[in-house]
């Protein structure tokens, strides 16, 4: 996959700002719909920047709900279409990032936790 990544330092945006980044939206996307309507009462109130939701949920026993995953991503990607709010999700690994990439997610960050989790997952919880 070839990206042309716009790396910025917080210092060049976050600081002109007046007022704190407000990012909301539901812990787990569930649904498209559920992201959709999330996104469009979020941005009817006019004051979150940054619809996010969790798409990889991490587990500790093998055949729980993991996530929505790449599906997710789709609806994320929807809902920024729909209502022009840029888009965030926690990535744990090389290939969530990949995915984010792929569907234009605007922020992305690393989370300590879910890489822990996943090790454990692989390392001792796998048959």
């Amino acid at each position: 996959m070839k990206n042309n990544l716009r790396i910025q330092p917080t210092s060049s945006w976050l600081m002109a700002r007046q007022k704190p980044i407000v990012i909301s939206g539901p812990c787990s996307a569930e649904s498209e719909s559920q992201m959709l309507n999330t996104a469009k009462q979020l941005a009817s109130l006019a004051k979150v920047d940054v619809l996010r939701a969790g798409i990889w949920k991490p587990r500790t026993r093998p055949g729980q709900y993991e996530g929505s995953g790449e599906e997710g991503l789709k609806w994320l990607a929807r809902a920024k279409s729909e209502t022009g709010l840029p888009i965030a999700v926690e990535v744990a690994n090389a290939g969530h990032v990949e995915l984010a990439l792929k569907y234009q997610v605007d922020f992305y960050g690393s989370v300590p936790e879910l890489r822990s989790i996943r090790f454990l997952y692989k390392r001792w919880l796998m048959p």
